[in-house]
């Protein structure tokens, strides 16, 4: 297929045949990661879900089955928020399976109030980035034994006002919960083209929804047990977010579509890349600095423990 996306609409349709590859998806119980597995169940691989919660897991995975019949699933455990976990995910899936085909780095938290992970981290900065990284770095090795492999790194629009204080990394200073989480996207960014050059046998991109309607958003009003502000993001949702099932669409394509220039990010077409089917976006300025990228690698490294592991 000629690599173009200006003169037709891609969607999940086109996703080219998966059977026989082995992927793992993060936060798939619900919203973009949900439809991300399900779809590529459908294209037939073989889809590891994880999930924080095991009963929200199951009913994703009976969702799938329902829809998809014959899905070839495996429900597993994580929380982003406590590298123990992340390092008993990738222990764990290294005694089951001798390589993986690709990595979708989606789960996520939004604009939390102040709070910390189980290892001390800023929850936001923590989970979206940290427990990431740390979870790449020790799956690289099954990565590198599949030849086209490939991670995915959700990202957000909201990367464009992101800005990374080394001295205040963790926005513990003067709190933004809005703020936080823009730099936490900056860092997925960063990570993922970092990533690019640091390990170039697998291929490493980056993707954002636009503006989708998806559980994120209401997340935190949810738990920190705010109504008004949970019935307010759901008015919003229905009135300006495009479907999550067109959402999800730039996270497929960077999974999946043959040839994808290297490093690229996918964001929706449409204006300011609210809503629309996926092309090639700009990054913002910042997420292309080598040198920032360079020193978020060597501080996440020294916060995690964790180095790329090939072997």
């Amino acid at each position: 297929m000629e690599w173009t996306m200006s003169t037709m609409r891609w969607t999940a349709a086109a996703i080219p045949d998966q059977r026989g590859r082995v992927v793992v998806v993060t936060g798939a119980n619900s919203g973009l990661g949900l439809v991300t597995a399900r779809e590529l169940a459908r294209a037939g691989a073989h889809v590891v879900l994880t999930a924080r919660n095991p009963q929200r897991g199951a009913r994703a995975l009976d969702e799938i089955k329902n829809v998809v019949p014959g899905a070839s699933l495996d429900l597993r455990g994580l929380d982003l928020a406590d590298l123990s976990s992340v390092r008993q995910f990738a222990e764990g899936l290294a005694q089951r399976y001798d390589s993986l085909d690709l990595l979708v780095n989606n789960a996520g938290v939004m604009r939390f109030p102040y709070r910390k992970t189980v290892d001390g981290f800023e929850l936001q900065f923590g989970t979206n980035h940290i427990g990431h990284f740390a979870l790449t770095g020790r799956l690289a090795g099954l990565l590198t034994k599949r030849p086209g492999s490939r991670v995915v790194t959700v990202s957000s629009i909201a990367a464009q006002r992101g800005r990374l204080d080394f001295d205040n990394l963790e926005s513990e200073r003067e709190y933004d919960k809005k703020a936080a989480y823009a730099n936490s996207k900056l860092a997925n960014l960063l990570f993922a083209f970092e990533l690019g050059r640091r390990l170039p046998q697998v291929a490493s991109y980056a993707a954002h929804p636009g503006f989708s309607a998806t559980n994120l958003q209401g997340a935190a009003a949810r738990h920190t047990g705010n109504r008004l502000m949970e019935l307010t993001t759901a008015l919003i949702n229905r009135i300006g977010a495009q479907d999550m099932e067109i959402g999800a669409l730039p996270i497929l394509y960077a999974a999946t579509y043959p040839d994808l220039p290297a490093g690229s990010y996918i964001g929706p077409d449409g204006p300011r890349e609210f809503s629309g089917y996926p092309t090639i976006v700009p990054a913002p300025r910042a997420a292309h600095d080598e040198d920032l990228a360079r020193r978020l690698w060597n501080v996440s490294e020294t916060l995690t423990g964790v180095r790329l592991q090939t072997t």
